[in-house]
């Protein structure tokens, strides 16, 4: 297998994190996405969607999603279980990797995309050029803000995002929290159990 990725972003990232307490090495190269070389003709024809992380398997396979490169990782290496231990507990964390995909993840990128100078004509990820729309930076600040709360009400009662365990969920959105830098947010002040469960998570991928 071979891994195709740039470290400081957040879709790789995620993917980081999970390898290291996985305790899974794999052959990697970066591709430097501040040069815009996830573009060039060499990485589209290993990835046509021009998005990272991308891991190529052994028998040519190409995986793109990071919740797929999870689930196929997990089964092979099923040692320190990261999407549960029961049926429930993994659909409720591809539950939430989905939901806070769907709702804060692309929010932040909303905001990033829309309004930074480095992306203009680049307000969506992939080879398609697309014009930013300062409004959907608005809408994005407005979903932060209103996602973060209801973050903190249900980590009131829980100690890790989809239970008792730490899982994929958890990963996620640490790397989002830490997403949040790049626009200039943080967990208010007044969510103090998701700024608990930031420390938990932050020891816990020490």
């Amino acid at each position: 297998m071979k891994l195709y990725t740039y470290d400081p972003a957040p879709n790789p990232r995620r993917l980081t994190l999970f390898l290291k307490l996985k305790g899974i090495e794999i052959e990697t190269q970066q591709i430097d996405m501040m040069t815009a070389e996830q573009l060039q003709d060499r990485y589209r024809q290993i990835n046509p969607t021009c998005t990272l992380p991308a891991l190529v398997l052994d028998d040519g396979t190409v995986l793109t999603e990071v919740i797929g490169i999870f689930a196929y990782l997990e089964e092979l290496y099923p040692e320190q279980p990261l999407m549960g231990s029961t049926p429930l507990e993994r659909a409720q964390a591809i539950s939430w990797c989905h939901r806070l995909f769907q709702s804060l993840m692309i929010a932040i990128a909303s905001v990033l995309r829309n309004r930074g100078k480095h992306f203009h004509n680049r307000a969506l990820p992939g080879p398609l050029d697309t014009p930013q729309i300062p409004e959907l930076a608005e809408r994005g600040l407005l979903q932060v803000h209103h996602i973060l709360p209801q973050l903190d009400a249900h980590l009131a009662a829980s100690t890790w995002l989809a239970g008792d365990n730490f899982t994929i969920a958890d990963i996620d959105l640490l790397v989002m929290i830490d997403f949040l830098t790049w626009i200039k947010e943080s967990i208010p002040d007044t969510c103090s159990h998701l700024q608990a469960w930031q420390q938990r998570a932050t020891a816990r991928t020490a």
